[in-house]
């Protein structure tokens, strides 16, 4: 079994219902161990769209990284996530951060992810399911490079009972 961390965001329709039917689809292939509490974050990239819900979770899985991405781009595009612009709004995102302490940079993906050290919308979340993951590339935990960014954009929004969403 592989442990993997994944970041789900939404900015467009219901975000909450958005962030709960990924996480129970998730669950359906890859056994979800962890989730973090949801926050609410300004967009990053592109500031001109509604504020993002954003949460992460630890998972198993026994997918390649490559399938697992297949899996999760089929997962978006079944929630009805559409092609747009690079960091534009969206129905859900689901990112891989970390396959297990592997390092992949490929033409299709990248792990862990390319921009975690500095999104505070990801380090936040993963914190708390997560703080001493060791980021295998820069060195860190995840607790250290949560120390060296700005997290005022990044507030509480909910505590969600997903994981007894998933058991029922």
């Amino acid at each position: 079994m592989n442990q993997i961390y994944l970041s789900l965001g939404s900015n467009l329709g219901n975000r909450l219902m958005n962030l709960q039917r990924a996480v129970v689809s998730l669950s359906r292939f890859c056994p979800v161990t962890a989730v973090s509490p949801i926050y609410q974050t300004s967009p990053w990239g592109v500031e001109e769209q509604p504020a993002f819900l954003n949460m992460c979770v630890a998972a198993t899985t026994t997918e390649t990284p490559h399938g697992l991405l297949t899996h999760l781009k089929y997962l978006e595009a079944a929630m009805g996530r559409q092609a747009t612009y690079q960091w534009g709004p969206r129905v859900i995102d689901i990112d891989i951060l970390f396959y297990n302490d592997w390092i992949i940079n490929d033409e299709q993906l990248t792990i862990p992810h390319t921009h975690i050290a500095e999104r505070a919308f990801v380090l936040v979340p993963l914190a708390d399911i997560a703080p001493n993951l060791y980021h295998p590339q820069l060195q860190l935990t995840i607790t250290q490079l949560l120390q060296q960014v700005d997290t005022y954009t990044v507030t509480p929004f909910a505590e969600m009972p997903l994981l007894t969403a998933l058991e029922n």
